[in-house]
């Protein structure tokens, strides 16, 4: 009976997410669900790509937490529109919650959205929100093997950015492994290496975003 119970909510969360997709494409907006664990530096990695598209593109963010605000705050003193969405403890966003605030975002067509998930490797992987890519955000603190140990998000990813690469020098990361933990599970993922203190790697990353929105549209 609780399997029935999953797979009754998953087909009705896919459902959702192809109405979602569709409904994006037929106005030209491209969805980016970005995922990553907490402090891997979504928030800071979205605005970084906000300050150099902001004057380029239409741009909104919607941002998922637990709890709280403050990275829905941040967004908005760029003069973004933002949508917070509180989950009261839940894991990961899902595509009903998408569905229902979208029409308060008030974006433009031809836009770019960013969907910042929970802070989480696992479960955001599991619920299709009807996004265009799928970005994972890895950094260099946590070490290269969360591809091994996390194998359904970065098999599932378009894009993996692996942020905080300024720490290299004083942290033992062994990137030949992360690259190989990353190529074990996909042919078809885009790894750009980002430093959101220092900014290198950032225009490598609009580009790439900026071709995939331009394509689809």
């Amino acid at each position: 009976m609780e399997i029935k119970v999953l797979k009754n909510i998953m087909h009705a969360n896919q459902q959702i997410a192809e109405d979602n997709r569709k409904s994006f494409s037929e106005k030209h907006i491209t969805v980016i669900n970005v995922m990553a664990s907490p402090g891997a530096g979504k928030t800071s990695t979205i605005l970084k790509i906000i300050d150099t598209l902001k004057d380029k593109v239409g741009l909104g963010v919607i941002e998922g937490d637990i709890a709280s605000s403050i990275d829905a705050e941040k967004v908005d003193a760029l003069g973004i529109p933002v949508i917070q969405i509180n989950t009261g403890g839940g894991c990961h966003l899902d595509a009903n919650m998408i569905k229902t605030v979208m029409p308060d975002l008030k974006i433009q067509d031809n836009s770019i959205v960013f969907i910042e998930n929970v802070g989480n490797l696992v479960c955001p992987s599991t619920f299709d929100l009807g996004e265009s890519i799928k970005m994972v955000i890895a950094s260099v603190p946590e070490g290269h093997d969360k591809p091994f140990k996390y194998t359904s998000m970065f098999e599932a990813a378009d894009i993996i950015v692996l942020n905080k690469t300024d720490l290299m020098p004083y942290i033992d990361f062994d990137k030949d492994m992360f690259y190989k933990g990353v190529q074990a599970l996909s042919q078809k993922a885009t790894v750009i290496e980002v430093s959101c203190r220092t900014g290198e790697g950032v225009d490598s990353l609009v580009d790439w975003l900026i071709e995939r929105h331009n394509s689809a549209s």
